[in-house]
């Protein structure tokens, strides 16, 4: 690695920076990725491009009817399954064009012979940007991951904004207490919800942080002015997060496992573990029998939004 330590200018001498000052940069630009990240997710209504999840529940049997007797448990179909699909999350990448390396594009530092050297791209990757995208895939969820995105059950999350108001996964189970004996016969099925869980993206926070020295075009050292660095932090960091080809590249993926860090809540499918036979009387030709949906709720699968960094 070569990890550089750029030049500020202080007391009317070029200085290095310290480690906390590269930081402060590297936290900008996770900001500067923040307000317009390369590696994007949407919600849309079906045929999302990251896998689907399935939603699982019981509903009931279909009722019998029977003119002279009850049909026996065995006579009365079973409950069954009812699976919903949801793949509504879809991945983008933006196309991205960053400025080119001309030699003096990015800060100065003194190198071994203590000579004035403009950093090379390698060494920007390095010392900020393969910094900040770790920073980005890790499986936090503070402002240090600013314009990445994580799952929750809630649709308000303090220091996220909501991707959308329809949920990306929702978690049903027979509703139990709907079916009755005097109800028979019952409609099949019958579902309640147990949670809805949603997109959000978290909000960066910008941070302040000490400019650097580069080489102007007339060989002269000069400082960047704020807006010219973190234009050239958020292309390169909005390059490197999308196609950068050296295994820093964001991806995310959905499902029980993966690659990656998860990002926020598991999304967990529950469905009923039994059945009850029931029966009702209603007159001498008419015996009915339909078996319901009853028992404990158990976990089937739990879900989880990844971030993958490759």
């Amino acid at each position: 690695m070569a990890v550089r330590k750029p030049l500020y200018y202080v007391s009317n001498n070029l200085r290095e920076m310290s480690t906390s000052m590269v930081t402060e940069i590297v936290k900008q630009a996770v900001y500067q990725y923040s307000l317009n990240p390369g590696v994007s997710l949407s919600v849309v209504g079906s045929s999302g491009t990251l896998s689907a999840m399935s939603d699982t529940r019981l509903q009931a049997g279909a009722a019998t009817t029977d003119a002279t007797n009850f049909d026996t448990a065995g006579e009365t179909p079973n409950v069954s399954t009812v699976t919903v699909s949801y793949d509504k999350v879809s991945h983008s990448n933006a196309s991205v064009s960053p400025t080119s390396d001309t030699g003096k594009t990015w800060p100065v530092y003194y190198n071994s012979s203590g000579q004035i050297q403009a950093m090379n791209i390698a060494d920007v990757k390095d010392t900020f940007l393969h910094p900040a995208i770790d920073l980005l895939a890790s499986g936090s969820t503070g402002t240090d991951q600013g314009g990445t995105y994580h799952v929750n059950a809630s649709n308000s999350v303090s220091g996220s904004t909501l991707v959308s108001s329809t949920a990306i996964f929702t978690d049903t189970r027979a509703n139990a207490a709907a079916y009755t004996a005097g109800g028979i016969n019952e409609t099949q099925d019958q579902p309640t919800t147990i949670n809805n869980y949603y997109l959000h993206k978290i909000t960066g926070t910008n941070t302040s942080f000490t400019a650097p020295y580069s080489i102007d075009s007339n060989n002269n050292i000069r400082e960047y002015t704020d807006a010219a660095f973190q234009s050239l932090l958020q292309e390169w960091m909005r390059y490197t997060a999308v196609s950068s080809g050296d295994g820093y590249a964001l991806s995310y993926n959905i499902g029980t496992s993966g690659s990656g860090n998860t990002r926020g809540t598991g999304m967990v499918d529950t469905k009923l573990n039994s059945s009850t036979y029931q029966q009702r009387f209603v007159n001498a030709n008419d015996y009915r029998t339909q078996e319901f949906p009853s028992g404990s709720a158990v976990a089937q699968n739990t879900y989880f939004l990844r971030i993958n960094k490759s």
